[in-house]
């Protein structure tokens, strides 16, 4: 399934620029960046659970926000892209 995480942390409180480079690493570990803040996340159940818990774990939820958007399985027709920044194809082979 397509899961589309997207956070704003609070960097002017103490510890967010670190929580934002952790959060975006952790992210990083489980999708591409599609924007600043956006990611886009081809995982299953399980391991969106663990991707759940372990961002919710890093921030901070008096200052910080989180957003989670399931696009499921057939989310081909569900995003539309305009512009020069190019992402990969998620469910292809991934070349290294």
């Amino acid at each position: 399934m397509l899961i589309v995480a997207a956070y704003d942390i609070a960097i002017t409180s103490e510890g967010g620029t670190r929580r934002l480079n952790r959060v975006a690493k952790t992210c990083l570990r489980y999708g591409q960046r599609v924007q600043n803040s956006v990611y886009e996340c081809l995982i299953d159940d399980l391991t969106f659970a663990k991707m759940r818990q372990e961002l919710t774990t890093i921030i901070n939820p008096n200052l910080d926000s989180l957003r989670f958007y399931n696009l499921g399985n057939h989310y081909e027709n569900k995003v539309i892209h305009v512009g020069v920044k190019e992402v990969q194809d998620l469910s292809g082979p991934l070349i290294l």
